[in-house]
């Protein structure tokens, strides 16, 4: 057994990948309140978790070792594609780099990225006004910034599952749905005539399991109403 192409080691470019994928999400995200520091410190331990086994040391195929070397004798346990689960779970020839999967997970990870490049210059403008973000991206999804965060981590599980990630990511998305609840409460008490006109002027847009005739508000509060919250605190 040959070890052409080892999975671990390579500690400098998991710190790399880590440190870009966290510091584009702060950048977009800007958490403000606790809930939301806590949300971003639990997407950051998830990417910590991801590229710490993609590049440095294989916890998961360690500790599936027996049972990954029983069902698959001819799988290179030291090699990086060993640590492709999907394609060996599925049967899946070829190079798994090329597999249906993986270039699922591209699609799932770019359009994440794309997803919240296009919520934050609105989500900004929005911030800076004082009032909700209703247009563009805004005008169809509830949270895209939430929604986006959700969408790349389902692109790293396609690609790289883990057990600490497949763990963590039904948590993620848990809080994130709860983030989303809390803070629409918090913008029906503080724009409830503007809502009520969104709602009545545009048709019903849902994401991340939130029912809009139950909350009776709109997708575009998130950020802005902890923006308003805090500025009327510290004036």
């Amino acid at each position: 057994m040959t070890h052409d192409a080892p999975a671990d080691g390579i500690w400098l470019l998991a710190a790399a990948n880590t440190a870009f994928f966290i510091m584009f999400a702060f950048s977009f995200g800007k958490p403000q309140s606790l809930r939301n520091w806590r949300s971003f410190g639990m997407f950051s331990a998830f990417i910590v978790a991801l590229f710490a086994e993609m590049y440095g040391f294989p916890l998961s195929i360690y500790l599936l070792s027996d049972w990954l070397q029983t069902r698959y004798p001819d799988l290179d346990l030291m090699s990086h594609e060993a640590g492709h689960l999907w394609s060996m779970v599925f049967g899946l020839a070829g190079n798994p780099h090329f597999s249906v999967l993986h270039i699922l997970s591209f699609f799932a990870i770019g359009g994440g990225l794309i997803l919240l490049g296009a919520a934050w210059p609105i989500l900004l403008a929005s911030q800076k006004q004082g009032r909700l973000a209703a247009t563009g991206v805004y005008g169809r999804v509830r949270h895209p910034q939430y929604a986006g965060f959700i969408v790349i981590l389902f692109g790293f599980l396609l690609q790289w599952p883990t057990i600490l990630t497949l763990l963590m990511f039904p948590a993620l998305v848990v809080m994130n749905v709860r983030i989303a609840h809390a803070e629409e409460a918090e913008a029906r008490l503080r724009f409830g005539g503007q809502l009520l006109a969104f709602v009545v002027a545009r048709p019903l847009r849902s994401s991340l399991g939130l029912d809009l005739p139950t909350m009776g508000i709109t997708a575009s509060a998130s950020t802005p109403v902890h923006w308003a919250h805090s500025h009327r605190r510290t004036s």
